[in-house]
């Protein structure tokens, strides 16, 4: 899973308006610092809101929420145990919504996450809140996490291969080999807005797809 530059960029400048000119700076190095978070951790985060949701589609917005909550949070951030923060960030997200659809089994402890919340019931993204035991050991992957994202782009991959044509390559071609409507256009010689349509399409079946086998 690959979060595009564009959706926290957008979400960015939205902030930007409602902030004083002077503070322009700190907000262009806050950026930088939020790319810096999305290359570093974007493939753990996902696996980690895929593993407590079993769902790609709502992962890949939780996902989202992770990261523009981060950047929000970043100046009350003291920069240590920075894996330890975004990953508590992201279980929170996932408690929060796993606790609004009325779901009970929720598998933190599966995670290594036990404490993930602050007594508060907050983000602990404060000093010292980054890890349980003052380091960040508390959210080292276990041989069942490492072997994750292999399994969930497994699973994406022969999902994204069951859809009827065109709909089964460009699923793969988007979502598993994450290539944009541009690329795949020009591979395919035909017009984006064509691949755009078809990629809402496939979203649409992929996302029945996990919605069902969570029902089920």
């Amino acid at each position: 899973m690959k979060i595009q530059s564009g959706w926290y960029r957008y979400n960015i400048q939205v902030q930007r308006k409602s902030r004083a000119p002077g503070k322009e700076a700190d907000t262009i190095n806050r950026e930088e610092q939020l790319s810096a978070l999305i290359d570093s951790y974007q493939h753990l985060v996902f696996s980690i809101c895929y593993k407590m949701t079993s769902d790609y589609f709502a992962s890949e917005d939780l996902a989202q929420e992770t990261f523009l909550s981060a950047y929000r949070h970043l100046g009350e951030f003291d920069g240590r145990y920075e894996k330890a923060w975004v990953c508590r960030i992201a279980t929170n997200k996932c408690l929060d919504y796993l606790q609004s659809a009325g779901r009970r089994n929720i598998p933190t402890a599966d995670l290594g996450f036990e404490g993930a919340r602050a007594p508060d019931g907050g983000m602990s993204c404060g000093k010292g809140a980054g890890s349980a035991g003052g380091s960040e050991t508390a959210v080292q992957q276990t041989p069942e996490s490492i072997c994750l994202e292999k399994e969930v782009r497994e699973t994406l991959l022969a999902r994204c291969l069951s859809l009827k044509p065109p709909y089964d390559e460009i699923a793969k071609a988007y979502y598993y080999d994450e290539m944009d409507a541009g690329e795949i256009a020009g591979q395919r010689g035909v017009k984006k807005k064509t691949i755009q349509t078809q990629i809402y399409r496939a979203r649409s079946m992929l996302r029945r797809m996990y919605e069902k086998e969570k029902g089920a």
